[in-house]
C-alpha cells in the first residue's frame, strides 16, 4: 500500500516511557569513543571521573528503539520495515541533558516528501520530562525505498552545503573493531546488520557496518573536542544526512568550518573515500 500523506501527516502516538541515569550516560559516552586517551582531562569528564559531560546526540537515543516500527502501522503509511532507511537526524536541545531523568516521548508525522524512488517520513520526537518539560525535540527522517511517486513536495535542499574553501580543520576518528557490538549495548539497538557477520553478507555487505546514530555521535563528540574545547553546553543542536555504510575499523574523516552561528561538517571514510555524512551542522548557543 502507497504512503497517503492527507491520511497519515499529523498523525501522533506515545513511544513510552524511558529513563536514564549517570551510568547509562558514561556507558554511552564509551560506547562513541570517548575515553581514550585514558588520562587525558577531557576524557576523564566524559567517563564521569572529572563530573560528567553529557554529550547532545544522547538525545538521540530517545528517537530510536520501536518508533520507526510504530509509524510503519500507521493509517497512511503501513509500509514493510525492511524497505525503512535512516535517512537524516536532527536534534534540538531546550538547554543542559540532564544526568538522569524519567521521561516520555510523542512521536508525531510532522512531514512526508515525495524524493522519486521512494518517500521520506519526517518524525517529531518530543521528549519531556515527569513535570512535563521539553528537554529536547529529535526529528528522524526515514526513506521508505519504493514508495515514492505519490506526486508530493520534494522536501527541502540541503542548508549545510560545504563552503567553497579550505576547511578550518581536518579531524581523524578511529573506530574501533568492536564499536558496533560496543554501542548495541546503550542503544539497545539489536539489528543483526550491526553484529552479525553472515547476515550482513546475507544482505549485501562484507561485514556488519556501524550505527549511523554511532557515527553520528562520534563525528559530533570530535567536532566538540577539537572545535568548541569539548564545551558540550556550547551546543544547541546538530543534524546530519547519512550518506553511505561505515564499517568498524574504519577511520572517520571530517572537515570543518567554522561559521557564524554553526559548525558545517563533511565526513567520509578515510580508507574508501566513501561519503558518511552530510548537510551536517551544529548549531551553537549564542
Amino acid at each position: 500500500m502507497p504512503i497517503n500523506p492527507d491520511l497519515a501527516l499529523g498523525q501522533e502516538y506515545t513511544a513510552g516511557r524511558t529513563s536514564w541515569r549517570r551510568q547509562d550516560i558514561i556507558m554511552y559516552n564509551l560506547a562513541v569513543g570517548a575515553g581514550s586517551p585514558f588520562e587525558d582531562e577531557g576524557e576523564l569528564a566524559y567517563a564521569g571521573v572529572r563530573g560528567l559531560k553529557i554529550l547532545p546526540t544522547f538525545a538521540a537515543l530517545c528517537a530510536s528503539g520501536d518508533i520507526v516500527h510504530r509509524m510503519a502501522r500507521l493509517p497512511g503509511i503501513e509500509i514493510d520495515i525492511g524497505r525503512c532507511v535512516h535517512g537524516e537526524q536532527i536534534i534540538e536541545l531546550a538547554g543542559p541533558i540532564p544526568p538522569q531523568a524519567d521521561v516520555v516521548n510523542t512521536v508525531r508525522v510532522a512531514n512526508i516528501y515525495d524524493k522519486g524512488k521512494g518517500g521520506l517520513v519526517d518524525l517529531e520526537v518530543t521528549t519531556r520530562d515527569a513535570k512535563g518539560k521539553v528537554l529536547f525535540v529529535n526529528h528522524r527522517s526515514v526513506f521508505v525505498r519504493g514508495e515514492g511517486g505519490f506526486g508530493g513536495d520534494p522536501g527541502p535542499k540541503p542548508v549545510n552545503e560545504a563552503p567553497a574553501r579550505a576547511p578550518d580543520a581536518v579531524l581523524e576518528t578511529p573506530i574501533l573493531p568492536q564499536q558496533a557490538l560496543l554501542y548495541a549495548i546503550p542503544s539497545g539497538e539489536d539489528d543483526p546488520l550491526h553484529t552479525d557477520p553472515d547476515y550482513a553478507r546475507k544482505v549485501g555487505f562484507e561485514h556488519p557496518i556501524m550505527h549511523g546514530l554511532c557515527t553520528y555521535a562520534m563525528v559530533c563528540k570530535a567536532a566538540i573536542d577539537r572545535a568548541l574545547d569539548g564545551d558540550v553546553s556550547r551546543v544547541q543542536g546538530f543534524r546530519a544526512r547519512f550518506t553511505g555504510p561505515v564499517f568498524p575499523g574504519e577511520t572517520l574523516l571530517t572537515r570543518l568550518w567554522r561559521e557564524e552561528g554553526r559548525i558545517v561538517l563533511h565526513t567520509e571514510t578515510r580508507e574508501r573515500k566513501s561519503p558518511a555524512l552530510a548537510n551536517a551542522a551544529l548549531t551553537l548557543r549564542g
